[in-house]
């Protein structure tokens, strides 16, 4: 049976990650207009909800399609063609998140700026930062680190409760992403009616500032060769 790899510091950086996720969907669902730009099985679901005839918010077809198909072009660039010289999954993960910030921070000043209660404001925000999460789900796919997937814990907490005899290290880590998304969100809702609208996405921004720091830092020790 082989040795399970060495991920040195890429999982608690990527719970970082899953609670800059809570932040960046707290804002869109809540001020948006009932949207997700990372959980895309609540749009798939809305996106239904809309071509089946729902006349609610949670019906509403464009936001939700301009949201995915943003989504899926931050994929494709994550995926397929973003960095692919980078060797060393520290220097990936930093180069990935540093650009990462300047999307939320391009989305925060959209915010601020434009507002987001009227289409000039709402949906330039909404596919500025759809495209950065599907950069973000690529990039971490990349990375191959279980347990972690940063935007979704769908399978996280099915494995959680179904699985038997799973090692304690996997079940701490499963809880940790569980609990980093749940958290995220909290004090996204929390910013939004005791700050502004666009504290969580500044906050989601200082995040993954901080991350992209570790992660440079990090790839430059000694024994970084074991986990990179």
């Amino acid at each position: 049976m082989p040795e399970p790899r060495d991920h040195g510091p890429l999982p608690p950086l990527l719970v970082l990650l899953t609670v800059m996720t809570g932040l960046v969907d707290a804002v869109s669902f809540l001020e948006l207009g009932n949207v997700f730009v990372a959980n895309m099985t609540g749009n798939i679901i809305f996106l239904g909800l809309g071509l089946g005839g729902s006349k609610g918010v949670a019906g509403e077809i464009l936001p939700t399609t301009v949201s995915t198909v943003c989504f899926c072009v931050g994929a494709v660039v994550g995926g397929h063609l973003a960095f692919n010289r980078i060797a060393h999954r520290g220097r990936l993960l930093g180069a990935a998140t540093a650009t990462q910030a300047g999307a939320l921070i391009a989305a925060a000043l959209v915010v601020m700026s434009l507002g987001h209660a009227h289409e000039f404001g709402r949906y330039p925000a909404i596919s500025v930062l759809a495209v950065s999460m599907g950069w973000q789900y690529a990039i971490v796919r990349r990375l191959e680190v279980p347990d972690f997937r940063t935007i979704v814990v769908t399978t996280t907490l099915t494995a959680l409760v179904a699985d038997r005899a799973e090692a304690k290290e996997r079940i701490a880590r499963r809880l940790s992403s569980i609990a980093a998304l749940l958290l995220g969100a909290a004090i996204g809702t929390l910013l939004i009616r005791k700050v502004t609208v666009a504290a969580p996405l500044w906050c989601a921004a200082v995040v993954l500032i901080v991350v992209a720091a570790i992660s440079f830092l990090t790839a430059q020790r000694a024994n970084a060769e074991k986990w990179g």
